[in-house]
């Protein structure tokens, strides 16, 4: 799909990748990253917490230093890569053991470690590991409302009825687990889930709400929150992503071709709200002041943007290709490439309404989605979704 001088830049910041991962792999071989302190890897595995507030060795973003390691496996070869993803992949046992600090995140932290591992080497307790996770995502859907519950109950009251955008990345479990066992249910749940979001979150201009709340008992749409975003009713870019790439994941699963459709009106109002200089904000109806960014949401977009690239016909394709390009060759330029910082994507944030001091960060997940990004525009890559 690339020209001749895009193929040159893919090339030149799969060698940087390549040997900064060389060296990080091996600093952070027992840990489980999700930041960066100083510039050297944090590590949810140590982080002595459990049961409800779901947070150390049950957070959520803990699958993606596994799926880092298996794309390096993948481009590599090198076995390093592998030793080191299995290291990661047995520590995410515990969570099973703890049971209370999981939620609908289980795709997240499974999809990239567990069938990431099976695809590859065809391991039987990899498969086991998944085939687990998918029954406990697949045991949150609520009948009445046709959604898969977000979170376990929170302090902001009764949140039985809450589902959320980012859970269209966790289904794509359920679909490898009825492509795995033949059993249409996880599918089924899947496709009821996707189908909910589309009614429910995607706005007719293609922005998405965040948090949606229905009647846990009867169904039916009851309110809608901003939840990570500027506002209620405000347009939160990574939401826009999770649904973006999100509803491409279905169709690729499915073939629906509904799918197809959602993700690009997603992706056209995505595009047109692309700023000139390619860097995306937290919010794209956020105050101009603070100028908060949101650079993860750029890689994510990258690969949704991408998928799409590679389903429509040719006379569409440049249109969502050069979108891509114009975003990661932004995250290049934006990125740390020396060995004294162990993430690559430097300017990460998770809310707008954290503290100031809170945003503008290194976040694993944005290193995962620039790496899945740029491996796709290589061709050949490894799809862990």
């Amino acid at each position: 799909m690339l020209q001749s001088k895009d193929r040159i830049w893919v090339d030149s910041v799969i060698g940087k990748i390549t040997a900064k991962l060389d060296t990080v792999s091996e600093k952070s071989r027992h840990k489980i990253p999700y930041t960066t302190v100083n510039g050297t890897h944090d590590d949810k595995a140590s982080q002595n917490v459990s049961g409800f507030d779901a947070d150390g060795i049950c957070w959520w973003t803990n699958g993606f230093w596994g799926g880092m390691l298996w794309l390096m496996y993948h481009e590599t070869g090198n076995e390093k890569y592998k030793e080191i993803a299995n290291i990661s992949e047995e520590l995410l046992d515990k969570c099973f053991q703890d049971f209370y600090g999981l939620h609908h995140d289980v795709g997240f932290m499974w999809l990239p470690t567990s069938v990431a591992n099976y695809k590859v080497t065809k391991n039987p307790d990899s498969r086991k590991r998944a085939l687990h996770a998918a029954n406990l995502l697949a045991g949150r859907f609520n009948l009445a409302g046709g959604f898969i519950r977000a979170w376990n109950d929170l302090d902001e009251g009764d949140t039985r009825g809450w589902a959320i955008i980012d859970c269209m990345f966790n289904i794509p479990l359920l679909y490898w687990a009825t492509e795995e066992t033949g059993d249409p249910r996880f599918k089924q749940i899947a496709m009821r889930h996707a189908d909910t979001v589309m009614s429910s979150f995607v706005r007719p201009d293609g922005s998405v709400h965040h948090i949606v709340e229905f009647d846990p008992f009867n169904g039916g749409v009851v309110r809608t929150f901003g939840g990570q975003g500027y506002a209620d009713g405000s347009s939160w870019t990574r939401g826009q992503t999770w649904a973006l790439y999100g509803f491409m994941m279905s169709y690729i699963h499915t073939g629906k071709e509904e799918y197809l459709l959602t993700a690009k009106r997603i992706a056209h109002y995505f595009m047109a709200n692309i700023p000139e200089d390619g860097v995306i904000p937290l919010d794209f109806r956020q105050p101009a002041e603070p100028k908060l960014e949101d650079d993860t949401a750029a890689a994510i977009a990258a690969c949704g943007l991408i998928e799409i690239a590679k389903a429509v016909g040719e006379l569409e394709r440049e249109l969502y290709l050069n979108a891509a390009l114009k975003l990661l060759r932004a995250l290049d330029e934006r990125s740390d490439w020396s060995d004294e910082n162990d993430c690559i994507i430097q300017r990460g944030s998770e809310a707008y309404h954290k503290p100031r001091n809170q945003h503008h960060h290194a976040i694993i997940y944005g290193d995962y989605y620039f790496m899945e990004a740029i491996f796709k525009l290589k061709g050949n890559d490894l799809y862990l979704w």
